[in-house]
Formats: C-alpha cells, sequence, structure tokens
C-alpha cells in the first residue's frame, strides 16, 4: 500500500499525464477529423464564435488555437473527472466507462448546445457538422482514456 506522500505524488503525476495523452489524443483527432466531410469544421465553428464571424470567415490561426487548447485541457479534465468518480465509486471498469461517458457528453453538448447554435453557419450544414464532432470526439476519448488509465496504473 503506497504511502500518503508517495499516494499524493501519483496523484499530481496525473495531470502531467493527463496533458501528455490528451497532445496525442489531439494528434490522432486531427487525422479522424481531416477525413470527415465537416471534421475540421467545428474549430472555424469555434473561432467564428469567438468573433462573431461565420466559421468560412473565421481566422485560421484562432481556430488552431481553440482546437489544440481546448484538445490539451481536455486531459487534465477527465482526469479531474476521473479521480473524483474513483472516490465516489471506487476503482473500476464501470467507473472508468463512466467518466468517459460523461466527457462525452460534455463535449459534445458543449459544442452543440452552447457553441453551435451561436455560431453563423448555414442551418443545412448543421447536423453534419455535429455529427463530425461526435465521431471526432469519440476517436479522441478512445486514445485518451487508455493512456491515461494505463500511464495512471503504473504511477
Amino acid at each position: 500500500m503506497p504511502t500518503a506522500p508517495a499516494a499524493s505524488l501519483a496523484v499530481s503525476l496525473l495531470f502531467p499525464v493527463g496533458v501528455a495523452a490528451a497532445v496525442i489524443a489531439t494528434l490522432v483527432m486531427d487525422v479522424v477529423m481531416a477525413r470527415l466531410p465537416e471534421g475540421e469544421t467545428p474549430p472555424f465553428v469555434a473561432a467564428g464564435v469567438l468573433t462573431g464571424r461565420p466559421p468560412d470567415d473565421a481566422p485560421g490561426r484562432l481556430a488552431v488555437v481553440v482546437h489544440y487548447l481546448a484538445g490539451v485541457l481536455t486531459g487534465p479534465l477527465f482526469v479531474w473527472l476521473s479521480l473524483t468518480a474513483t472516490a465516489l465509486l471506487g476503482p473500476s471498469l464501470v467507473t472508468t466507462a463512466a467518466t468517459t461517458g460523461l466527457l462525452y457528453a460534455l463535449m459534445v453538448g458543449f459544442f452543440a448546445v452552447v457553441v453551435l447554435p451561436r455560431s453563423r453557419i448555414a442551418d443545412g450544414r448543421v447536423p453534419a457538422v455535429r455529427r463530425d464532432w461526435a465521431v471526432s470526439a469519440a476517436a479522441y476519448l478512445v486514445v485518451l482514456v487508455p493512456l491515461v488509465t494505463l500511464v495512471g496504473r503504473t504511477l
């Protein structure tokens, strides 16, 4: 059984692991997004909302910054959600699955309910953008969750 300082250090180290895993997951997500018809649109939707422009006129650099910043910060969010769920429910595959499901719902829900409705994107594109974002978010989590979980077990 780890001592209290060792356990605290392991918890602290999980956050940088979350960041590193998030970088890798975001890069994999980029590959998936590039293969979807509207896959690369969500970062431009977010940049467009921030600047009040239609996604097609949104600044590309801002879209990249928003995309990578959100991707990198979602890793530590997963770590926090996972630690909280584990403290409440105990360590198990069910806890990890529930945490993953919650984060997926937050990712897709925030984009579909908060960001996308505020965008100036053509109504006809909305379902495809929403669908491609859901696929991209799933790909992200398919990479993030095992990386954080496996490395976390070694700490």
